[in-house]
């Protein structure tokens, strides 16, 4: 072989290897070793630690409150029968996100974020799991935070670029019929940990860690498998770091669990329980703003050090996926069969629009 061949050789070599070090494929929520690793780093998965929330059935009890909009003269059993009929033709996570989970969600006029990588946050462990992609999530709009805490927490409470919602505190991941329930679970705990963080450092903007620590949760996330019709609600909640890194533990705890096709009674309760779900969410969240806003216009604010931004981790992390961020709040647009709506009361007209019967197949 000559030189020069021996060179183009050594050269294409290089390339390869070097090709194959930067597309390394990171750990993520379909692997064996995604729920160890989170435990590694003080997220622990629902049953793990008996540490729960001290606002637990404070939550429960607002998941139970009944809603005008799900009451039998509002909500008739064709709207069941309909929920049934779809769960059953959904045949992928594609078609349960688009024809089920609406039905579930409702209108909520809230800033909503589905399938929007978030790419714009600091490492939750050590940069060697892929970043966070929920199937859904409920936030707040980046104008209603003064810019001073957006720029100072901004790795912490901004998931992604552009106009997408920024701490997001309610979560959803959704399966069709052969999806996994347990990855389903586990993507569910690593968004809840996200939101909770986020929740964390805007409610530590001035306050403080005594305040941090409080033993409450104060964010939701959820899981749907329509194989199964199972919709479960955890929640999860920070305490004291007892990792040498000094992050902060994070425990998930399960609220509630609904067998969405069993009975009228039953879908009701799953539904009401998701829309106070998220209304109880959206509370939080304008609370720690609020808080976080007057902390700011009153003193010089700050973070508290709660963590330290990895920033070395955070520029190779925000550049593994490119930005699709987009709010989703049905002010952007009408209504049709193909708009996923979130509203926190949906009429007896709103839901009649789901009871079209199914396009005839040619």
């Amino acid at each position: 072989m000559s030189s020069s061949s021996r060179r183009r050789a050594e050269s294409s070599s290089t390339a390869n290897s070097s090709s194959r070090t930067n597309t390394t494929r990171k750990t993520s929520a379909y692997d064996a070793g995604f729920e160890e690793h989170l435990i590694n780093h003080g997220i622990h998965p629902e049953g793990y630690s008996d540490i729960e929330p001290s606002n637990l059935d404070e939550i429960n009890e607002r998941l139970a409150q009944p809603r005008p909009s799900l009451s039998p003269s509002r909500l008739p059993p064709e709207v069941f029968r309909n929920f049934k009929r779809k769960n059953r033709e959904a045949l992928t996570e594609a078609m349960v996100r688009s024809s089920v989970f609406p039905i579930i969600a409702g209108d909520a006029h809230t800033p909503s974020g589905e399938d929007i990588p978030f790419n714009n946050l600091a490492p939750l462990t050590d940069g060697t799991i892929s970043i966070p992609r929920p199937d859904f999530y409920d936030g707040s709009r980046p104008g209603q935070l003064d810019r001073r805490v957006r720029e100072e927490i901004g790795p912490y409470i901004t998931p992604s670029t552009g106009n997408a919602p920024l701490l997001p505190n309610f979560f959803a991941e959704e399966k069709g019929p052969k999806g996994r329930a347990d990855v389903a679970k586990r993507q569910a705990c690593y968004d809840g940990a996200i939101g909770e963080r986020a929740m964390l450092h805007a409610r530590s903007y001035v306050s403080g860690d005594d305040v941090a620590y409080d033993g409450n949760a104060y964010t939701i996330t959820s899981t749907y498998q329509s194989g199964t019709s199972t919709f479960t609600m955890y929640t999860v909640h920070p305490t004291q770091p007892t990792n040498p890194d000094g992050r902060p533990d994070y425990h998930m705890t399960q609220l509630r669990s609904f067998a969405m096709t069993d009975t009228i009674e039953t879908f009701r309760q799953g539904v009401g329980a998701f829309r106070n779900a998220r209304d109880w969410a959206k509370e939080q969240r304008d609370n720690a703003i609020a808080r976080a806003n007057e902390g700011a216009n009153n003193s010089e604010g700050g973070a508290t050090g709660i963590e330290s931004p990895a920033l070395n981790l955070l520029s190779s992390f925000a550049s593994e996926a490119p930005s699709q961020a987009s709010a989703t709040s049905v002010d952007e647009g009408p209504y049709t069969s193909d708009t996923v709506v979130h509203d926190s009361e949906i009429s007896t007209d709103e839901l009649a629009l789901d009871l079209r019967l199914p396009a005839k197949r040619s």
